[in-house]
């Protein structure tokens, strides 16, 4: 999530990517594809556009800086990884360059098929909760070497001011109707909990339900590695909380063996992503807001039911 970011259209300099500026970039760098159709793929995604490329292809083109520095990590990234992933990832077809005025990189994909999960909808909970647990399992067991730090995956302490001053934003947002002394309560139990001892650890650093694709309901592709790196396991414990229902969250948390400090963190980091992401995406991108407000009831009442 890059929350901050700014659309490129907003600089009368830099042209929106619309279909026209994509027809030209891929005819004068991948002459091979042009004449392909192209057409605009509808997303929740908030830090690049994404367009279909005929049947098989998607281009892929940041919205900004932040976006652009993704392009990059990922082409450094995704190469290491897919080799050892139980499930497909983005496979980079075609590296595009900065060109017709569009200032940053840019990437073909080959096309991954599947939906998003939603939660509450789901098809089959507890098995895409095994298949989730056996992803983060297979990524944090790869050898990395120089792996750059993952966004947001340092000490917790490090989110306390950002996640503070959501809250006081969210004070201000009564009608949004968040208990703000009981988030504040979670996260400042979570800041006593004992941070991560150990070396970091590869993570996507995202999992978030737009992220993910889901094919009859099972775990078919985890796209979207902008954010990856490595750091404290705990943040890639996000889908207990974003996604999955308490029955299939067990089972998460079973499978991937998590102690509790690591459990501790993980719900603290998922409603801090929360908090932070709602006040700014409730009038600007439903699908972001409405999956804070889920995270915001999944954690509140998790520690319900352990009382």
């Amino acid at each position: 999530m890059s929350a901050g970011q700014t659309h490129p259209g907003s600089d009368p300099g830099i042209p929106a990517p619309d279909g026209g500026l994509v027809r030209r970039l891929v005819a004068e760098q991948f002459p091979r594809w042009a004449g392909l159709p192209v057409r605009r793929w509808a997303s929740g995604g908030t830090v690049h556009a994404v367009y279909r490329l005929g049947d098989a292809l998607a281009v892929r083109l940041p919205l900004g800086e932040g976006g652009a520095a993704d392009i990059a990590r990922e082409r450094d990234l995704l190469p290491r990884l897919a080799p050892h992933l139980p499930v497909r990832i983005p496979e980079e077809l075609g590296a595009g360059e900065p060109a017709e005025g569009y200032p940053w990189p840019w990437s073909v994909h080959r096309w991954l098929p599947g939906t998003h999960p939603q939660a509450g909808a789901l098809h089959d909970p507890v098995g895409l909760a095994e298949d989730l647990a056996g992803f983060v399992a297979a990524l944090r067991a790869v050898d990395l070497p120089d792996a750059p730090p993952a966004h947001r995956g340092g000490p917790l302490s490090a989110l306390d001011a950002e996640t503070r001053a959501a809250v006081g934003a969210l004070r201000g947002i009564p009608e949004e109707g968040v208990d703000c002394d009981a988030v504040l309560a979670v996260w400042a139990e979570a800041l006593r909990a004992p941070a991560w001892q150990g070396p970091p650890v590869p993570l996507h650093a995202d999992l978030m339900p737009g992220n993910l694709l889901v094919e009859d309901g099972r775990l078919a592709a985890v796209i979207d590695f902008g954010c990856a790196g490595a750091g404290d396991p705990a943040c890639d414990l996000f889908p207990a909380w974003n996604l999955l229902p308490p029955p299939a969250r067990a089972v998460f948390r079973r499978a991937l063996d998590v102690d509790d400090a690591t459990w501790t963190r993980g719900r603290a980091r998922t409603l801090s992503q929360a908090l932070i992401a709602l006040p700014y995406y409730r009038t600007r991108n439903e699908a972001m807001a409405g999956n804070a407000r889920h995270v915001v009831r999944a954690v509140l009442d998790d520690l319900a039911r352990a009382r």
